[in-house]
């Protein structure tokens, strides 16, 4: 059994496969295993990852044969993966040399399920470093204890996949599959679901994982509907919150969360498609009816002036009937 299974998904992003396959050599370790995984790329991505299946020490390349988007990818390589624990990357990233046993060991002293890590945010030549909203560091913590409070950022939205490791026991519990087909937003049901179910989680200040903001054929930048998918996502987070034991007091983060992500989008509507714009505020306002209502009252109530007004102006819209019963 191979000690770690790295899961790199890619699509279409032949210009940054380099840097991603050099930092994976730099990884490389005899019981290490790289599963590529690429999902129907029409760009020449493909190529390259045919080239490193025969270069790339511990590399195993699996090929989709229709696009199914970075959730289902991301599965793909889970049901493959043969390590002890797991970690992921996304193919337009990159890695510090090295970091791979430095993660390893990490979980392995702190012996818990799975372990969040700080990581450089990368925006053109800028270099940004982002940390794990989480004071407490080093020492195994119950992840259900990181979800709160609901008025501040905490470990329940830092949702990168890629910034931690975990043990495979999660993958027997059926905790670190994604739910196929979201497009976007897929991390967020994910991420919430880790911090409800599993047992044990460490946060730890080890860097190495370089995120490449910005990129053209990122769908956090491209404005069609598949940007859309995250209503789907957090109405997943919504419904299983609803039926844990601690509903009363888990309820209202996911419901603020769920707000603040629904503002955002639309304080930066102009980018979005007009047809695609219009099913936002169709699908936003019929989210807002979907949500426990005194539970929503008191998540606007909560915010700051902007985005509360914002909020309750698309509350009051109407809504096709097809929407509201989504």
């Amino acid at each position: 059994m191979p000690k770690l299974s790295v899961i790199v998904p890619f699509y279409n992003v032949r210009p940054y496969v380099p840097d991603a396959l050099r930092s994976l050599r730099a990884n490389a370790r005899e019981d290490f295993e790289f599963i590529l995984v690429d999902d129907c790329s029409t760009d020449g991505t493909a190529d390259l990852l045919a080239r490193a299946e025969r270069e790339l020490p511990g590399a195993v390349l699996v090929r989709h044969e229709q696009n199914g988007g970075l959730a289902t990818a991301r599965n793909t390589g889970i049901d493959r993966a043969r390590g002890a624990y797991l970690t992921f990357l996304d193919g337009d990233d990159w890695l510090a040399p090295g970091y791979y046993a430095r993660l390893v060991s990490a979980i392995e002293e702190l012996d818990c399920d799975f372990v969040r890590t700080d990581h450089v945010q990368c925006t053109a030549r800028a270099r940004t470093v982002q940390r794990v909203p989480h004071g407490r560091r080093n020492v195994p913590l119950d992840p259900r204890d990181a979800i709160l409070p609901a008025h501040r950022t905490t470990s329940v939205d830092y949702a990168y996949a890629w910034a931690g490791v975990y043990h495979r026991r999660l993958v027997e519990r059926g905790l670190l599959h994604f739910t196929d087909g979201l497009r976007t937003a897929e991390d967020r049901p994910w991420i919430w679901k880790l911090h409800r179910e599993a047992e044990s989680f460490a946060v730890t200040s080890l860097l190495g994982v370089f995120y490449r903001r910005g990129v053209s054929s990122s769908l956090t930048q491209i404005g069609d509907a598949r940007q859309l998918d995250f209503i789907r996502a957090f109405d997943q987070v919504i419904e299983e919150t609803a039926r844990d034991a601690d509903v009363a007091t888990l309820l209202p983060k996911a419901v603020r969360t769920y707000c603040a992500i629904i503002s955002h989008h639309l304080g930066s509507i102009e980018r979005f498609e007009p047809s695609v714009a219009r099913k936002l505020k169709d699908m936003g306002t019929a989210a807002l009816r979907r949500m426990p209502q005194d539970v929503l009252d008191e998540a606007l109530d909560s915010m700051d002036t902007e985005r509360a007004t914002r909020l309750r102006r698309l509350r009051r819209r109407p809504v096709p009937a097809s929407e509201v019963a989504a």
